[in-house]
């Protein structure tokens, strides 16, 4: 797989059925080693490591029902009160980051409302704070670290 533009993370693989696989530590199981599970495990590293979210509060690939449509989102980071403080939109390393990503995030968090979305294709990141009264958002340098 290729570099992405995150830090150098210890990750734990394995063949099987000629195919990699890539432990993920939310789920605990290995996962078949595709460009955009590439990207998430390396968001999901991002989160633990350098932004020191508990593993507790976050999750991955989960399912959410929009207009009558099961979707499933990459990553959510919930708060202690179950909110959901981070919704993570991840891409393949090839697509590129267009209106209809944002779009497609800006769907899924109509339902979920998050305090911050993250979009990213492993080489080009996207932060946003929500404004959930006014329907809007503001692009930062990065969403912020984990506080009790």
């Amino acid at each position: 797989m290729q570099p992405l533009n995150f830090p150098a993370y210890d990750f734990r693989f394995k063949n099987s059925e000629n195919k990699v696989q890539i432990f993920d530590v939310i789920r605990k199981k290995f996962v078949v080693l595709q460009p955009e599970e590439w990207v998430r495990q390396h968001v999901v590293h991002h989160l633990l490591s350098d932004k020191n979210y508990p593993k507790s509060l976050i999750n991955v690939e989960k399912q959410v029902k929009l207009n009558s449509m099961i979707k499933r989102y990459d990553v959510v980071v919930y708060n202690s009160d179950a909110s959901i403080e981070i919704l993570v939109e991840c891409k393949a390393p090839e697509i590129k980051i267009t209106q209809t990503v944002f779009d497609q995030i800006a769907r899924y968090n109509m339902q979920l409302k998050a305090n911050y979305l993250m979009v990213t294709n492993g080489q080009d990141h996207f932060y946003c704070k929500m404004d959930l009264q006014e329907e809007k958002y503001t692009f930062l340098k990065h969403i912020p670290d984990f506080s009790r």
